[in-house]
């Protein structure tokens, strides 16, 4: 896994549950939200629990659900960008839905 593909095609099976994927979504969401207004109103203290909240939705997700340990303990930027990756991806999906 030298390069971020083949990472995130590994990533992909370390994710097939999809109370996990929904998880992980709502984990990135909330954290998005909560660091957008926690550097809006400038309170910078916030920012990095706000970050970390993600993982734990994303952490239940994988011991509870995925019964597997998430790659970030060994991947952490990688894991990183691919949970981006496939936030992205889910979002881009769900605005196509709504568009029909």
């Amino acid at each position: 896994m030298n390069n971020f593909k083949d990472f995130y095609e590994f990533y992909l099976t370390e994710h097939k549950n999809k109370v996990n994927i929904t998880l992980h979504y709502l984990g990135t969401s909330v954290s998005f939200g909560l660091i957008i207004y926690f550097v809006f109103t400038r309170q910078y203290l916030y920012v990095l629990p706000s970050f970390l909240l993600g993982y734990v939705f994303a952490w239940v997700g994988h011991f509870v659900f995925e019964k597997n340990k998430p790659a970030a303990f060994k991947h952490p930027i990688k894991s990183f960008l691919s949970d981006l990756k496939l936030w992205m991806s889910i979002t881009k999906k769900i605005l196509k839905l709504n568009k029909s």
